[in-house]
């Protein structure tokens, strides 16, 4: 099967909006590929160290919550 990798990423970035905590930190507990995809990206900080959490951008935090509006909202 012929995967979106732009879909995927996208539903991560919208769900790393339920992670959140200390304002834009958020657990990195998604798929290694697609936190580098989006850490390539500008989205996130570099998700290769030893927290368990990384922090979403300033771009990262406005397309994160756009997107989870937008895949999820009713």
């Amino acid at each position: 099967m012929d995967i979106d990798t732009e879909k995927i990423d996208q539903t991560v970035l919208a769900l790393l909006s339920l992670g959140r905590h200390e304002g834009n930190r958020t657990w990195k507990s998604f798929d290694w590929e697609v936190m580098g995809r989006l850490y390539a990206k500008g989205y996130i900080t570099d998700p290769v160290c030893k927290a368990k959490s990384v922090m979403l951008t300033e771009e990262g935090s406005r397309q994160s919550e756009q997107l989870f509006r937008t895949l999820f909202g009713r």
